[in-house]
């Protein structure tokens, strides 16, 4: 165990030395490692969201799908990224208080968040979260954290074809949690955080009051409340909403200044 510590950790920042693009996200400058092309996961999310929208039914036509269409356009007009082909599609799932979005442009929402949302400033903070994600090519990210930490598992397995079955697995169930618990969940944690901030920049360009995205998270609370108890924060993709309403606080300042610009106009 001693020797796999540091061998983890040498290897993955070497890794991460030798294939970090130089690329930032917008608004929030943090850099990352992209190792796909935007035609590679545009193409892919295009393809997932064809299948999602073949074996899941979709809410078509009525005043949800209207709203849920003119705030997707609003926000989708001030963001940076001209080629995406936006699709907002309303799923029909009252059970699934959730929302996602694919690489290109596609983002789907549940019909089950719409009672927390409660009015369109509550949808178009979901709405630019998920744009957020889009933008900040998420998705391409998590492909290539997820490449770069199978690379060094195979180097890591290489290393131990002398041992006895008994260690290889333990050493190798270790790397596992380790890049898990360690790397996966962490970045995940940054990513959903990063989409709250640029959610909440793009939500109050398009002329929505940020100040909803704070009644909207707890609301969000108080349904997770009712569900049950919270795993703690390291074993999980999302901040707490505690979290996460805090962080939004500390952004509010400069997202309110954007919305106080729109306004003017």
């Amino acid at each position: 165990m001693r020797i796999l510590r540091p061998f983890v950790f040498v290897v993955t920042a070497a890794l991460v030395a030798t294939f970090a693009a130089c690329t930032k996200v917008p608004e929030t400058g943090r850099s990352q490692l992209l190792l796909i092309s935007p035609a590679q996961e545009t193409q892919m999310g295009f393809q997932a969201f064809q299948g999602m929208k073949r074996k899941q039914p979709v809410v078509s036509k009525g005043a949800q799908v209207k709203q849920l269409q003119r705030v997707g356009r609003r926000i989708a007009s001030v963001v940076p990224m001209p080629y995406a082909k936006w699709e907002f599609v309303l799923f029909k799932d009252p059970k699934n208080p959730n929302a996602f979005a694919l690489p290109g442009g596609k983002v789907g929402i549940y019909t089950g968040i719409l009672p927390i949302t409660k009015n369109e400033a509550g949808l178009a903070t979901v709405v630019a979260h998920e744009i957020a994600h889009v933008i900040a090519r998420h998705s391409a990210e998590r492909m290539s954290q997820s490449t770069l930490v199978g690379v060094g598992g195979s180097v890591l397995s290489g290393t131990l074809g002398g041992k006895s079955k008994a260690t290889y697995d333990m050493v190798m169930q270790t790397y596992n949690l380790g890049t898990q618990v360690g790397v996966m969940l962490p970045y995940s944690r940054t990513q959903e955080s990063e989409a709250d901030h640029l959610g909440l920049i793009y939500m109050a360009r398009a002329g929505y009051d940020p100040r909803e995205t704070i009644a909207f998270w707890q609301r969000f609370s108080a349904y997770n409340r009712k569900r049950g108890g919270e795993q703690p924060e390291f074993l999980r993709t999302h901040p707490l909403d505690k979290t996460r309403i805090a962080q939004l606080r500390g952004l509010m300042p400069k997202a309110l200044q954007e919305y106080k610009r729109v306004k003017r106009r």
